[in-house]
């Protein structure tokens, strides 16, 4: 079931629909028409059975294959000044990279490059996909509106932003619940089952001028109290984007880039997927380098001064649901892990693990075998592990 709860991000999001926003994005040339839905389901499913070679050869790659917005990086670039080796060993290190198919692992502590590896063809020149990672910068994205004023905070109810919703199960659900996903609606994401939400969201029409992804899920009955059950819903990410796309009036892409990768130094541009409505895919999609994986790690560790209200990533980072693991748990679109550790991750490896005790900063860029497996993730988080250890 979790290989579906999460490799359902990326095809679900492909076909669904966001607001229209007022400002104009900056394009990069379309590889795939987004007005093509059947390519495009078409392809987005196909990712999930890529062969080994296909992985690593388009998992760097993807904004050649999607039809994508540039997340522009401005000209001063936040150096990542090289710090003393990290106590690993090598052969330790080979053997994770060749057990896990890591294409890149980039270790910050105090803002200073403590391991930096590539393999599989990458390189620091590159960029590599996303996948739920961006469900976290689309949480980020939430705070800036609401430092700029644009949301007054996020107990305000969803159907403010999005008042389709109204007369829905979705009344009475805020924003902080809808970050949490724990809105009490009714949702499976069981994409086995040709009955599932994810699947009937792609088939079934849309009526003119509506978004896809609300026009959908304004038909879904609550089955529990808001605040009071977690369940994985990619459409709910999809919903964040679509609230702060109209909140602003400005398409995802273009607001990450100024209240994020230009501020903060980003050095390359990155590409947000968009769908057939022509908006970005709030809940996966993005391809960054390495490095600017890292940089956006040390941007929340170092609180997003500015940029996101004070204390937003300890509010964002907590746990504020009970996800069913010992110890760990589920925050403003954030994991949290044992140690007051937390983290971004996505299938086929992707990660951003951040520890704010050691000051330290792990981005992993990937492509496993599987979309999800266990033994992976147990043999990443003992890694991870060594490498925190390492830091003391």
């Amino acid at each position: 079931m979790r290989f579906w709860l999460m490799a359902g991000a990326l095809a679900l999001a492909l076909v669904a629909g966001s607001a229209t926003a007022q400002q104009a994005p900056v394009a990069a040339g379309p590889r795939l028409d987004p007005k093509d839905t059947g390519a495009l389901r078409r392809v987005s499913a196909e990712v999930l059975f890529w062969s080994q070679a296909q992985r690593d050869k388009n998992f760097p790659a993807m904004e050649t294959i999607f039809p994508s917005h540039v997340v522009k990086a401005g000209r001063k670039v936040r150096a990542l000044p090289q710090g003393k080796p990290l106590g690993v060993p090598d052969a330790d290190v080979d053997a994770f990279i060749a057990a896990q198919n890591v294409a890149g692992i980039l270790v910050l502590q105090d803002g200073r490059v403590r391991l930096e590896r590539y393999a599989r063809g990458y390189g620091p020149e590159g960029r590599y996909t996303s996948f739920s990672v961006a469900k976290s910068f689309t949480s980020t994205l939430v705070g800036a509106a609401i430092e700029d004023g644009y949301i007054k905070s996020t107990e305000e109810p969803v159907t403010k932003y999005i008042p389709e919703l109204k007369g829905s199960g979705y009344d009475g659900v805020t924003i902080a619940q809808l970050l949490t996903m724990t809105s009490g609606v009714k949702w499976n994401e069981d994409y086995t089952d040709p009955k599932s939400d994810v699947a009937r969201m792609f088939l079934e029409p849309t009526p003119a001028g509506e978004d896809p992804t609300v026009a959908y899920m304004r038909k879904l009955p609550s089955e529990a109290k808001p605040g009071t059950r977690w369940v994985y819903k990619t459409g709910e990410t999809n919903l964040i984007g679509i609230l702060v796309i109209r909140a602003t009036g400005k398409p995802l892409a273009n607001y990450l880039s100024e209240k994020v990768w230009k501020r903060f130094g980003m050095e390359r541009d990155a590409f947000w997927s968009i769908n057939p409505a022509g908006n970005e895919v709030s809940g996966c999609c993005l391809s960054i380098s390495l490095r600017d994986y890292a940089r956006m790690g040390q941007f929340v560790l170092e609180g997003g001064k500015g940029v996101v209200p004070p204390g937003w990533f300890g509010l964002a980072t907590a746990s504020h649901a009970d996800i069913g693991l010992p110890g760990s748990g589920y925050g403003y679109q954030w994991w949290t892990y044992p140690e007051g550790r937390f983290g971004a991750r996505g299938i086929f490896g992707q990660s951003v693990t951040i520890d704010p005790k050691r000051h330290m900063v792990v981005a992993i860029s990937g492509a496993w075998p599987k979309a999800t497996d266990p033994e992976l993730s147990k043999a990443r988080m003992a890694f991870l592990e060594k490498l925190f250890a390492a830091g003391e």
